[in-house]
């Protein structure tokens, strides 16, 4: 190997890394659907995370937090249809459908649909935490 150059991972690491980012975005969702959004948010937040909500930035885990604290609501549910992960294993990102079932202004059931798109960056301690949602 030519000096500089990186070996490329072996694709069970790769596939190793999806599936842990698979299973941290299954537990982000559980976590929203028994404890509400609010809690799952701030949970899965990267101290630098930001989400895009109402064409407006909520920068750093403080500011989510701060911005989801009346969002309790447990409607929201989703499932990645893609996992994608660099090949450092320091980022990945996932996309996918939502639902968000709800209450209208008049009590009646209502429900919005979507898609999502998160990026996922790994922790000094190997978790994975989103940066971008």
């Amino acid at each position: 190997m030519a000096c500089g150059q990186t070996q490329e991972p072996l694709p069970q690491v790769l596939e190793t890394w999806k599936q842990q980012i698979a299973d941290t975005e299954a537990a982000f969702a559980k976590m929203a659907k028994e404890e509400g959004m609010n809690k799952a948010f701030v949970a899965y937040a990267a101290e630098d995370a930001v989400l895009m909500r109402n064409n407006q930035l909520i920068e750093s885990k403080q500011g989510i937090a701060d911005f989801m604290q009346n969002q309790t609501s447990k409607g929201l549910a989703w499932k990645p249809e893609f996992i994608e992960v660099s090949k450092s294993g320091d980022l990945g990102y996932t996309f996918g459908y939502y639902t968000f079932s709800y209450e209208d202004a008049e009590g009646n059931p209502a429900e919005a649909k979507g898609v999502f798109h998160t990026v996922w960056k790994r922790q000094e301690d190997g978790s994975w935490k989103f940066v971008w949602d």
